[in-house]
C-alpha cells in the first residue's frame, strides 16, 4: 500500500469562504453517499436469492451470477463507507475551528458516523442470516486497497461495544451544542439514530460533555479504513484547494488536436463525488462530438449524405438534420481537465458514428443519475450516454457494450469498457482503437502519455490512487 498521498488538508488553514465552500460540498456529498449505502441495503432486501430470508438449513452454493452481484453490492457498500469514513476524518478536529464553522463542522462528522453505524448495523443483520456468505465476503477487495478479512472487520468495527460509547458521545455534545441544522442533514441524522436505537447497539449512558470530547477524540476512531490524507483532502465535487489537475491545459489543447467527432473519452477524475459507488479505476466516460465546423467536415462522405437522404432530410446534410432533430444543438460540453484521460475510437462506418451523435444530443442534458439505472432515460450517467448512442440494436448498428447488474439494475461501468477493449484487443471482435492515454501520476503530479499496453492493463488498478504503488502504476 502507498505511504502518504499528500499532505493533509487541516480545515482550520481554511479562509471562511473556502471553509464554507468545503462544508457545503461535504454536506452534500455525504446526504447522497448515505443515500448509496441506504439503497445496498435496500437491494439486498429485495433479493433472498442473495441472502435468504432465513437462517438455511444446509449451506447454499451461489451461482456466479448471484456471487458476482452480491460481491458487486458489498464493494459498492464499502465504497460509500470510505467515502463517509474520509469525510468523517476531514471534519473529526471540528473543535479547532472557529465558532460557526466548529458547530457545522461537528454536525458533519456526526451525521458521517451516524449513517455508517446505522447502514452496517442493517447490513449486517442481514448478511448474518447466512453464515457461509463471511468467507466470500472476506476475500480481498484489491481495487479498494482492502485485504482479505474485511467482512470481519466490518463486524467487529460495528458490532464492538465501543460503538456504543461513540454514539453516547456525539449524543452528548450533540445535547450541549446549539449548531444549526445544517445542509439537510438533520432528518437523516435523527432517522438513523431511531435505527441505531431500535435494534439495541445504543446504549441510554450519561456522558459528561468532557467525556464526551475525549471519547470523540480517541485516536483511531474516525477511520477505520486504511484513508490515506489525500482521500480526506480531495472527496468530494468541489476541490477548495490549489489542487491543479494532473493533465495540464497544454495536454488538453494538444488532444483537441487529435479527437474526431465519435471519439469516446475515458476519464478519471480524484475523489469525485459521481465516482463512489461504481467499480474500478475509470469513473467516467464521455462522447466527443466535434464543433458544427467538425461534424460538416467529418460527415461530408457519400456514405454519410446518403444515410442522412435516407432519414428524410434531401441535401444529406448531418447539420441541418441534428438541427430538424434537435433544435439549438451545437455542442456536447466535455472536460478532458482529468487526471487520466483515454481517446479511444470506435471502429465504425461514418454512418453508424453519425446516428450515434444524434441520439447523444437526445439524451444530452438530463440530470445525472446516482442510481446507476440504465432501464430509465429521466436521468442519466455518463456511460449510460455513451452506450446508448452507440445502440447496437439500432441501424446503423453501434457498439456492444458489456452490461453489470449493479445493485440490480444493468449499467455499463467505463472500467469495463477498458476490461472489454483488453479482453478484444487483437482479435476480430476488437471494436475500439486507442488513440492517446495520458496518464497521471499523484506522486510527480503529472500526467505522460502511455503506451497501448499500460493503457490495457489499468482497469486492472485500484480505485483510489492511494493504493496504488509508490511509482503511481
Amino acid at each position: 500500500m502507498a505511504g502518504q498521498a499528500g499532505a493533509q488538508v487541516a480545515l482550520s488553514g481554511l479562509s471562511s469562504d473556502l471553509l464554507a465552500a468545503r462544508q457545503r460540498a461535504d454536506a452534500g456529498s455525504l446526504i447522497l453517499y448515505r443515500e448509496g449505502l441506504l439503497r445496498v441495503v435496500g437491494f439486498l432486501e429485495t433479493r433472498p436469492d442473495l441472502v435468504p430470508v432465513a437462517r438455511p438449513a444446509a449451506p447454499r452454493l451461489l451461482g456466479a451470477v448471484q456471487r458476482e452481484e452480491l460481491l458487486l453490492a458489498w464493494k459498492s457498500f464499502l465504497d460509500y463507507l470510505l467515502a463517509l469514513d474520509s469525510i468523517s476524518r476531514l471534519h473529526h478536529d471540528f473543535q479547532d475551528l472557529p465558532k460557526g464553522g466548529r458547530e457545522i463542522s461537528f454536525v458533519i462528522d456526526a451525521a458521517a458516523f451516524l449513517a455508517q453505524y446505522r447502514s452496517a448495523l442493517d447490513l449486517l443483520a442481514l448478511l448474518d442470516r447466512d453464515p457461509s456468505l463471511a468467507v466470500l465476503l472476506d476475500e480481498a477487495v484489491p481495487e479498494l486497497g482492502l485485504p482479505a478479512g474485511t467482512y470481519s472487520g466490518v463486524r467487529l468495527r460495528f458490532l464492538h461495544v465501543a460503538r456504543a460509547g461513540e454514539l453516547a458521545a456525539f449524543e452528548a455534545i450533540d445535547a450541549t451544542w446549539d449548531h444549526p441544522a445544517y445542509g439537510g442533514l438533520r432528518p437523516g441524522m435523527e432517522e438513523d439514530r431511531r435505527a441505531i436505537w431500535a435494534v439495541g447497539k445504543g446504549k441510554a449512558e450519561v456522558m459528561t460533555l468532557k467525556n464526551a470530547f475525549r471519547v470523540v477524540r480517541q485516536v483511531g476512531f474516525a477511520a477505520w479504513f486504511p484513508v490515506q490524507a489525500g482521500v480526506a483532502g480531495w472527496m468530494g465535487d468541489t476541490r477548495v484547494a490549489s489542487r491543479q489537475a494532473l493533465v495540464s491545459a497544454a495536454q488538453v489543447k494538444a488532444l483537441g488536436e487529435r479527437l474526431q467527432p465519435g471519439d469516446i473519452l475515458l476519464e478519471r477524475r480524484e475523489w469525485y463525488l459521481s465516482n463512489v459507488g461504481l467499480p474500478g479505476y475509470w469513473p467516467h466516460a464521455a462522447l466527443y462530438v466535434g464543433t458544427p465546423g467538425e461534424r460538416e467536415r467529418f460527415f461530408a462522405t457519400d456514405e454519410v449524405k446518403a444515410w442522412v437522404r435516407g432519414q428524410g432530410v434531401a441535401s444529406g446534410g448531418f447539420g441541418e438534420l441534428l438541427a430538424l432533430r434537435e433544435p439549438g444543438a451545437e455542442r456536447l460540453e466535455h472536460s478532458a481537465a482529468a487526471d487520466a484521460v483515454a481517446v479511444v475510437r470506435p471502429r465504425l462506418p461514418r454512418a453508424a458514428v453519425a446516428a450515434a451523435i444524434l441520439r447523444a444530443f437526445h439524451f444530452a442534458g438530463r440530470p445525472y443519475d446516482f442510481n446507476f439505472d440504465f432501464t430509465t432515460d429521466q436521468a442519466i450517467v455518463c456511460t449510460e450516454l455513451v452506450a446508448k448512442a452507440f445502440d447496437p440494436q439500432a441501424a446503423p448498428p453501434g457498439l456492444r457494450f458489456p452490461v453489470l447488474k449493479v445493485l440490480g439494475r444493468p449499467a455499463t461501468p467505463a472500467n469495463e469498457i477498458v476490461r472489454q477493449l483488453d479482453a478484444q484487443w487483437g482479435t476480430d471482435a476488437q471494436q475500439l482503437d486507442l488513440v492517446v492515454f495520458l496518464d497521471g501520476d499523484e506522486k510527480s503530479k503529472q500526467a505522460v502519455e502511455a503506451s497501448a499496453d499500460v493503457f490495457r492493463g489499468s482497469w486492472r488498478r485500484p480505485k483510489w490512487h492511494i493504493f496504488l504503488p509508490q511509482d503511481g502504476r
